[in-house]
């Protein structure tokens, strides 16, 4: 518990010294939080417009598809917020030497690679995100029930979990690669598969993608199995879309990603030449 503590205490600093550099320049921070808030608004306007064509898209219907939009809003500003750039900087880190000086201190080192930057502009994207989902929740009627909750919570966890995975992954390879420009775009193509419902691929060609990116490269779970845990009732017998093995999978592939990237890792740092050497 002790080292656990150490680690709360490191990140609070951290996040702390983040948050007093970006206020030290408001007019870009305001700048920077009035786009994110902007990009949601148009977000929620194109799909206001779509919905006014049709009442179900893939099985979803538009309260439903409007928790699905705050989940993952919520979901990507907390990666924005801890790791995105952090993990992206990794291969500069790589390039430039800097690296060394991330080694040398008394911390875990892919715990300070991945987490030593907060970038505060994006944190409130995940309260916005949250409102969605709350306002969403409300237009279905949604009646509480702790364990749907509760389970939404943990399948949460996973998501965030899946998605600082395939980062850790994508960063470990700047050790051999050294200019990684593939990672954002890497990233930005699964970022695009996890916006949409795992409903849409339909039919010969897209079914086998959708198989592909749900079982082997588990992307279009991140978002959509804790959303539809809340809006279809994963976890409810009586519902269509009864579906507890898909819950147990996504569980089961955040833990061996996380080992698997968590390894990888470490064999990327293994591979690492200093600038000294």
């Amino acid at each position: 518990m002790h080292g656990a503590a150490r680690y709360f205490r490191l990140l609070y600093a951290l996040a702390r010294y983040a948050l007093l550099r970006e206020l030290a320049f408001r007019g870009n921070y305001l700048a920077r939080v009035t786009v994110e808030v902007l990009w949601l608004g148009i977000l929620l306007a194109f799909w206001q417009v779509v919905f006014t064509r049709t009442r179900v898209i893939a099985n979803w219907t538009e309260a439903e598809y409007l928790f699905f939009v705050g989940c993952h809003y919520a979901l990507g500003g907390l990666i924005e917020t801890f790791f995105l750039e952090n993990c992206n900087s990794f291969s500069e880190l790589v390039r430039s030497g800097d690296l060394d000086f991330y080694l040398l201190k008394p911390i875990d080192e892919q715990f300070l690679i991945t987490c030593h930057g907060i970038d505060w502009a994006t944190a409130p994207n995940v309260l916005l995100g949250a409102a969605v989902m709350v306002l969403g929740l409300v237009r279905q009627g949604w009646a509480f029930n702790p364990a749907e909750a509760g389970l939404f919570v943990l399948l949460f966890a996973c998501g965030l979990g899946l998605a600082y995975s395939f980062l850790v992954l994508l960063s470990a390879t700047s050790v051999w690669l050294v200019r990684n420009q593939s990672l954002y775009e890497m990233w930005w193509l699964f970022s695009s598969l996890m916006r949409y419902p795992s409903d849409i691929f339909q039919g010969r060609l897209a079914a086998p993608l959708g198989w592909f990116f749900t079982f082997i490269i588990p992307v279009t779970v991140i978002v959509n199995v804790p959303a539809r845990v809340m809006v279809k009732r994963l976890l409810d017998p009586s519902s269509a879309e009864f579906d507890p093995w898909l819950i147990g999978f996504t569980v089961a592939a955040t833990a061996v990603l996380l080992v698997a990237s968590r390894k990888f890792f470490r064999l990327s740092l293994r591979r690492y030449r200093s600038a000294s050497s």
